[in-house]
């Protein structure tokens, strides 16, 4: 994930833990997933337990009304030093923007979290820039592929467990950037840890997810990338034999991902491995190590022409001018024309 700047989800959730919390936080964004986290560790770190039945309250934007909610952030705490007033789904609140009365003006013992989910609120408007003055503004965006792995080894180490690169490669390439689908099989692989063990392993996600360490497309793009012909075939086989586990679709997603990545390799000054992990944003010499073997294997020309390959038998795997091939026989037929 990127570095943790002052908004980042690391660097706010870091200040939570240390029980610095702001006046006002506006969560807003198309990924759900890190609008709810921090929401329910300032719900767990405000307030004590005992706390909450006096001075927690929720609303919900398509049942309340924004004159409650500044009524509600105005009132001081009982019994406790803080506050806590929670918006849910505020894109449906009525009359949004006219939470500035209150943001001009806050209860230094409120602490206000407004989440806005499916969308942002304008950077422009006057009740953002406000909020940015006093509290915190946080865009929760999805993430992108490449940026999936990283997430995966940070939420584990959240749980004090780690897990090797290749795994966490293997749950990307199998579960892609839907975290909401992604979260449900890190817990699986959590509580199917042997006691004692704090480790993921690529035997652990085969055994749990339904992975095969051997045959996944992550392997046949290495496969692919280091040109073995062989291992490639035999993958290539094992999807053959099992279509509805391995969708030609998936496949085609990884290698259009790598080549693409590959292809912005050949643009850079100097193609040595810290280059390309900064060019392409890879915290990892174990993903840079795959684009090196590429750029010695491939030329950019002939890495245009794959580009172009995947594309076309992209759109044949769903039937455009493809009368009787069957998958297996396109993948079979795409990666001899990528490795020759």
């Amino acid at each position: 994930m990127a570095a943790a700047t002052k908004n980042s989800y690391e660097a706010i959730r870091a200040d939570i833990l240390k029980g610095q919390f702001h006046p006002v936080y506006l969560l807003m964004g198309d990924e759900g997933y890190f609008i709810d986290r921090l929401t329910e560790l300032l719900e767990e770190k405000v307030l004590t337990e005992t706390e909450k039945d006096f001075n927690m309250l929720t609303f919900y934007g398509v049942d309340s009304d924004v004159h409650n909610i500044i009524a509600a952030a105005r009132r001081y705490p009982m019994m406790a030093e803080h506050q806590l007033i929670v918006v849910k789904e505020a894109q449906n609140l009525p009359k949004f923007e006219e939470l500035d009365h209150y943001v001009s003006n806050p209860m230094p013992s409120t602490v206000l979290v407004i989440n806005y989910r499916h969308g942002k609120v304008d950077k422009r408007k006057a009740l953002v820039k406000n909020i940015e003055k006093i509290g915190v503004v946080f865009e929760s965006k999805k993430l992108y592929d490449n940026q999936i792995p990283p997430f995966i080894v940070s939420w584990f180490r959240e749980q004090s467990i780690t897990i090797d690169e290749k795994s966490a490669q293997m749950l990307t390439d199998n579960v892609g950037n839907d975290i909401s689908k992604l979260i449900p099989q890190l817990e699986k692989l959590v509580v199917s840890l042997p006691a004692g063990n704090k480790r993921v392993t690529a035997e652990l996600v085969e055994q749990n997810v339904g992975i095969s360490k051997d045959f996944n497309p992550f392997e046949l793009q290495k496969a692919i990338t280091r040109k073995d012909l062989l291992t490639a075939n035999r993958i290539v086989d094992h999807f053959g034999r099992n279509p509805k586990e391995y969708p030609m679709m998936a496949t085609v997603a990884v290698l259009f991902n790598y080549f693409s990545n590959l292809l912005e390799c050949y643009w850079l000054p100097r193609r040595d491995e810290q280059s390309v992990m900064a060019a392409l944003q890879i915290r990892s010499s174990f993903f840079a190590r795959d684009y090196m073997t590429g750029l010695r294997n491939y030329s950019a020309g002939k890495v245009m022409e794959i580009i172009s390959d995947l594309r076309r038998f992209d759109a044949s795997s769903k039937g455009v001018d493809n009368v009787s091939a069957t998958q297996h026989e396109l993948l079979r037929e795409l990666v001899y024309r990528i490795m020759h």
